[in-house]
């Protein structure tokens, strides 16, 4: 895999050419403060806004939590003063342009990933986020983002940068009625459709047995029309949304590498299979035919931490310090008025 493959896969790349064919989504470049931003690993600060938009709305200040971190004079202590929380207004002012043009609610991708794996932490326990400090929240607890921020180029054979030179948020308009069920990863080698799959594969859906030819010929038909040769790479992979009225959308493009999921196939096998079907070979379509092939080590919308709740575990340990906080709460002199 070259490097060309690999930004060939960035939104910011793909977008333009496929935008009829894709859902609504608004750009911006992110300044390299909110990168920098990003990166550092600290206790979660989110950015103060200029809009009064906060992702934890709920938050008072407490007075009497302040006397924790007042530090005497002379002290050598001083170095532990908490930092001021971060500021971005200008970004934060084109965001909210953005959302309120997309309809008031998005989900948010940089480059390559979107942080799917955060979703546990926000207060809607989804992606949606209406403001600079939502996306942040999700951005800031996202162990998959990681790969865009620090390790995109690794599996590259021509390895020459260690990050883009740039990095870019991409706002997508929320929809709430989405069915998990609908998205389908496709798999392409040597610029033929070789693999379709169902995308979420943790759990069952009697529907889809039921539809699989019906859908395997609308993502075909897609493919041949709106897709092959016009995305550059030949081998690669995409995901694909099909909507109620069965029109097909194209959501997102990865490399045909290890580090992209084959979900219910391998990449073993996909590295074996031949192209064509004029060569006696047609596409090869997965679903998860019932409840006893489910995959649910696959389930990426919460850290593996939190999947143990023993006692001890990381769950085990979210739940103690929220029954902390909130006995502490309960004793202020604000809880009590």
């Amino acid at each position: 895999m070259k490097e060309v493959e690999v930004n060939r896969c960035q939104i910011q790349e793909w977008y333009p050419k496929f935008k009829s064919v894709s859902i609504k989504t608004h750009i911006h470049e992110l300044p390299e403060s909110f990168v920098e931003y990003l990166l550092v690993d600290s206790e979660l600060l989110l950015p103060t806004s200029v809009t009064n938009d906060d992702a934890l709305p709920n938050r008072v200040f407490n007075p009497y939590d302040e006397e924790d971190f007042q530090v005497s004079e002379g002290s050598e202590d001083e170095s532990e003063i908490p930092l001021p929380p971060p500021s971005f207004p200008e970004l934060e002012l084109k965001v909210k342009k953005s959302i309120e043009i997309l309809g008031g609610a998005i989900f948010p991708k940089l480059n390559w990933s979107a942080p799917k794996d955060a979703s546990w932490i926000s207060p809607c326990g989804s992606l949606r986020c209406t403001s600079l400090s939502d996306i942040a929240l999700l951005l800031k607890s996202s162990d998959s983002l990681v790969h865009d921020l620090c390790h995109a180029y690794d599996s590259c054979t021509d390895k020459t940068l260690s990050r883009p030179q740039n990095f870019f948020l991409a706002l997508r308009k929320w929809y709430p009625t989405l069915r998990p069920e609908m998205e389908f990863r496709c798999f392409v080698r040597q610029n033929c459709l070789v693999g379709i799959c169902q995308r979420e594969v943790t759990t069952y859906y009697p529907l889809l047995p039921e539809k699989k030819e019906i859908l395997e010929t609308l993502i075909q038909s897609f493919f041949d029309e709106n897709v092959k040769m016009k995305f550059e790479s030949e081998n690669y992979t995409f995901d694909v949304y099909v909507t109620k009225n069965e029109r097909v959308v194209v959501l997102d493009f990865n490399p045909w590498a290890e580090f992209t999921l084959p979900l219910l196939f391998t990449w073993e096998e996909l590295e074996q299979t031949s192209c064509g079907v004029e060569a006696g070979f047609g596409v090869e379509f997965r679903i998860v035919e019932g409840q006893c092939s489910v995959r649910p080590g696959l389930k990426t919308a919460v850290p593996y931490d939190y999947l143990d709740t023993s006692e001890g575990s990381g769950w085990d340990q979210f739940l103690k310090n929220a029954e902390q906080e909130l006995q502490k709460q309960m004793k202020t002199p604000e809880a009590g008025a």
